[in-house]
């Protein structure tokens, strides 16, 4: 591997206060384009959703637990997913390995919860299995219409935040794809290394350690006897919205 150069600890620094400039336009930008999001209009929630809880049926304005906020993502902890009925999807996984106390949300008047089409005693099984804590519904469709189909969510995972006015509910924002990547730390931590991702779609100085993106991911209990696989399954070239990456020819 070819290194980038090899230089004393004040020349570093002098590195890095450069990085550091353009380190701050990306965080102003980021914060730009929180205040935009804060502008979107919003739009009402005007169909009946059902839900599933530990506790028997819910509504969505039950998922708000009593505050203003609530956000919910669509996880595929669902029959018939890759690994199931031992695991759920294994991206899902991932991202759910990184829900943090909800604590901290809770104390800012937002409510935080997975969805998915498990039945309960699925998802309290593999919640068991994996040691996630956070409140997670199954949603049931009905004749009003399915929570997922209604929000984008049906094929592919993503985050919906909705506001409520006592029992008025709005539509506020949606993420998903690598607008998710955000809720995910790991990626975090690895941008700001040396090899980064390890990823063969970034770009990295010649040489460095790279593989096929998402092949590499497992659940969190089977790194050790996991092999690399596409677990996601191959893209749709008729579906235009189909994220999944197409396979790479071999080396």
């Amino acid at each position: 591997m070819k290194t980038p150069p090899i230089v004393s600890a004040q020349d570093w620094q002098v590195a890095y206060q450069e990085m550091l400039v353009k380190e701050k336009e990306l965080t102003r930008a980021r914060d730009a384009m929180a205040a935009l999001r804060r502008r979107m209009p919003w739009t009402p929630v005007e169909k009946q959703y059902r839900f599933e809880g530990p506790d028997g049926p819910a509504s969505l304005v039950d998922l708000f637990d009593g505050r203003r906020q609530l956000i919910v993502y669509r996880a595929f902890v669902d029959p018939g997913v890759h690994g199931w009925p031992e695991h759920g999807c294994v991206g899902c996984s991932l991202m759910a390995d990184h829900i943090p106390n909800l604590a901290h949300l809770n104390a800012r008047d937002t409510s935080f919860v997975y969805a998915s089409r498990g039945s309960q005693a699925d998802i309290a099984r593999i919640k068991a299995r994996m040691g996630w804590t956070h409140p997670w519904y199954t949603m049931i469709p009905n004749s009003d219409g399915a929570f997922d189909v209604d929000f984008g969510v049906d094929e592919w995972h993503g985050h919906n935040a909705f506001i409520r006015d006592g029992d008025r509910v709005f539509r506020t924002y949606f993420s998903d794809g690598r607008g998710d990547e955000v809720f995910v730390n790991t990626w975090n931590f690895l941008d700001m290394t040396a090899l980064g991702r390890q990823e063969t779609w970034e770009d990295s100085p010649e040489g460095y350690p790279q593989t096929k993106p998402y092949e590499w991911w497992s659940w969190h209990d089977t790194y050790r006897e996991t092999q690399p696989s596409r677990w996601f399954g191959e893209p749709d070239p008729d579906d235009p919205n189909d994220q999944r990456p197409p396979r790479m020819p071999e080396e």
